[in-house]
């Protein structure tokens, strides 16, 4: 599986939620709400979710595999932080 494309849709700079982005996967599916969210220590991937009947978060879609959700997680964290850097370079020039 590849992730054939990201797209950051929105960058937030108040609170604990700090980007919302979509993926491609093979060109053939897109997965959109993924959120970049940071954690006490680190910048963290969640996953799109809903809320049950319960009052409890569940996960629409998730890596299977931890080796999975590490690779998601690394592709979509250097593509919020390249994003940044450009719009950093953007605003210095």
């Amino acid at each position: 599986m590849e992730i054939t494309d990201i797209k950051i849709r929105k960058i937030l700079t108040e609170g604990r939620l700090r980007a919302v982005v979509s993926i491609t996967l093979n060109n053939q599916l897109a997965v959109h709400d993924i959120k970049v969210v940071a954690g006490d220590e680190r910048l963290f991937v969640a996953m799109p979710s809903r809320k049950d009947e319960g009052g409890a978060f569940r996960d629409i879609v998730h890596p299977i595999s931890p080796q999975s959700r590490k690779f998601f997680e690394d592709e979509i964290l250097s593509a919020y932080e390249n994003h940044l850097a450009l719009m950093e370079a953007e605003e210095v020039s």
